[in-house]
């Protein structure tokens, strides 16, 4: 089989498109979270989430494009009613930094003013996006707003910013997989692994 040698940006940097699983695996460190451990988490967040707001009009709030992964588990976890909901509010590009600018370039498109809204987030870095997806939600009058997510990395906050409900919290090191990507690749690894930058 012949592998096409393309280049994709990486930061300031460029980086080979990665064909083949041997690739691939070159990039993963270790596994930090494994697939059991996160189908066990999400049960329990799930049941917690069904008791707190059973006979309650909830709407789960994706963060795409991370978040798809935990957000299918999640609701699945979810024996109350619920709906579901999507947003695109970027921060990370292509690289291992967080650049620091948000932009919402998906939004809601729907009325939430009926709604306990749920926002299930892949992982809260600086916190800046979340604050400002939390704020422009808020604005918006929903019955309440709360935060669950994934990942919590509160090493790394550059504001005041807490989620209500976090499944692991980690050090500073970069992560792929269950949807967390670099560069677009490792969001369908099944586990949580912590990127080789140098593999």
């Amino acid at each position: 089989m012949v592998y096409l040698n393309y280049k994709t940006k990486r930061g300031d940097s460029t980086m080979d498109k990665i064909c083949t699983q041997e690739e691939l695996n070159r990039k993963i460190k270790r596994v930090v979270i494994t697939q059991e451990e996160i189908a066990a988490a999400i049960e329990k967040a799930g049941k917690q989430i069904s008791e707190q707001y059973d006979g309650k009009p909830i709407l789960l709030v994706s963060i795409l494009k991370g978040a798809f992964v935990f957000m299918a588990d999640l609701c699945r976890a979810i024996s109350a009613p619920c709906e579901v909901a999507f947003m695109c509010a970027k921060s990370y590009y292509d690289g291992t930094e967080s650049s620091g600018v948000v932009k919402i370039t998906m939004d809601l498109d729907r009325d939430i003013s009926g709604y306990h809204v749920i926002i299930v987030e892949d992982i809260v870095d600086t916190g800046r996006t979340l604050n400002d997806v939390v704020r422009i939600l808020k604005g918006r009058n929903p019955l309440s707003v709360s935060v669950v997510t994934l990942l919590d990395k509160p090493s790394r906050r550059l504001v005041d910013f807490k989620a209500d409900v976090a499944l692991f919290t980690i050090p500073d090191f970069f992560v792929i997989g269950y949807g967390l990507d670099c560069g677009e690749y490792f969001r369908n690894l099944p586990y949580i692994a912590e990127y080789n930058q140098e593999g």
